[in-house]
Order: C-alpha cells, then sequence, then structure tokens
C-alpha cells in the first residue's frame, strides 16, 4: 500500500488557505505545454510584479508524461519531452514521483533507477511524499549552485494532481501548472482525480480564489 502521509497532513491546511491547491496555470495534456514554459504563466506576476524566471521545473510522471504505474514516456509526448530536457538539460529537469524514487514506498531504489534509464532525466530520492517534499527539492538544486536556482520562485511544478503536485508548488512558493485531464481516461481515475475538476472549478469560479502569487527571492 502507497500510504500518502504528507498528503493526509496537508490537505487540512486548505480548511485555513483554500487557494493552496489551485494552479497557476493549466493544459490539457503534455504535449500543450508551451516553450519557452515561461508564456504559460504570462498571465500572472509574483508579488513584487515580475513574470515568471523558470530556471528550474519539478516533473510529475504518472498520467503527466507517463500513463499510470509505467516507466515509459507517452508516445505521443515523446518530442515535447526531449526539447523540455533541452531546454533545462541535466539537474534543471528533477522527478518527483509518490512511487519511484519515494523510499518509503520504492525502498531500495529499484523504480527510481529504472525510471532514470527510460527517460534519461533525474529522480529525486525523497523521504517526505508530496506534497511535502519542498525542502529535499531545494537541496537538489542547491547542491547544483552552477544552475542559479537559489529560492523556489524560480520552479515551476508540472503535474497532474491539484492535492500533491500543485500544492506542493504552492506550499514552496514556487509555479505550478496542472495538466488535466490527462493520459488515464476520467472514468478509470481514482474518485480523488475525478473531485479535483469540480474542485478547481468551484473554488475559482464561484468562490473566487486564485493560485498564491509566489514568493519573490527579495521578500
Amino acid at each position: 500500500m502507497n500510504f500518502n502521509l504528507s498528503g493526509t497532513f496537508n490537505v487540512f491546511k486548505l480548511l485555513v488557505k483554500p487557494s493552496l491547491c489551485l494552479p497557476h496555470a493549466s493544459v490539457r495534456a503534455f504535449d500543450e505545454i508551451p516553450s519557452p514554459l515561461s508564456k504559460a504563466f504570462d498571465s500572472r506576476v509574483d508579488s513584487q510584479g515580475n513574470k515568471a524566471d523558470i530556471r528550474a521545473v519539478v516533473l510529475d510522471k504518472d498520467d503527466c508524461f507517463a500513463y499510470p504505474d509505467t516507466n515509459e514516456i507517452y508516445p505521443t509526448y515523446l518530442n515535447r519531452f526531449r526539447q523540455l530536457q533541452k531546454e533545462y538539460p541535466g539537474p534543471r529537469l528533477l522527478i518527483v514521483s509518490n512511487t519511484a524514487g519515494a523510499t518509503t514506498y520504492d525502498r531500495d531504489g529499484h523504480q527510481a533507477s529504472k525510471l532514470e534509464k527510460a527517460t534519461g532525466a533525474s529522480v529525486l530520492a525523497h523521504r517526505v511524499k508530496k506534497p511535502g517534499c519542498g525542502d529535499e527539492i531545494m537541496a537538489h538544486f542547491r547542491a547544483h549552485p552552477e544552475l542559479g536556482v537559489s529560492h523556489p520562485s524560480q520552479i515551476a511544478v508540472i503535474g497532474d494532481r491539484l492535492l500533491t503536485d500543485i500544492m506542493l508548488a504552492n506550499l514552496m512558493g514556487s509555479w505550478g501548472l496542472w495538466i488535466s485531464p490527462g493520459i488515464k481516461p476520467m472514468e478509470e481515475k481514482s474518485i480523488f482525480s475525478r473531485l479535483e475538476i469540480p474542485l478547481a472549478s468551484f473554488l475559482i469560479l464561484t468562490l473566487g480564489y486564485r493560485a498564491p502569487d509566489p514568493r519573490s527571492p527579495f521578500e
């Protein structure tokens, strides 16, 4: 069983701040991610009035660029994935999954190794699952000072789940790009996944919430 204690704990923060689960931008599929990536956030600025300066990308796996429970890049998305690797080469592109690389689930790192081999991208080994692994993500980028990634507002998190990927982005103070509905047919998704689309619509259209501004490195 792949229990997510971090997800269970952090979901209660939505009672105080529902906007934590809202994306700064969204696309319907991975191959619709704009190039350059920063164009996705052109309608938003940070708390200092600056547009997105994306220097690194955190990428979810399941139902994002790969069909759930597989490691291969979904064929339709292969070109965009390789392009994204060119735009964010080496350690600038980091896969963060709650399966492969999550040490409470992938205890021997075997799944992470298979995913790295299949994609050619780095996979984060992390103790805390999304959305609570922001510190471990920042530790990865700080270990590579040559990247110039000194603050979470210089990172975009891309994923298909509001309560893990997008909430991670907002808890970190990063930019969140939501892929919805993703690859898996809606009728085959979990009840939690299916509820996220009406949840976002209700919060945005009915209650008027919007994603928090990424924190400026100068704050």
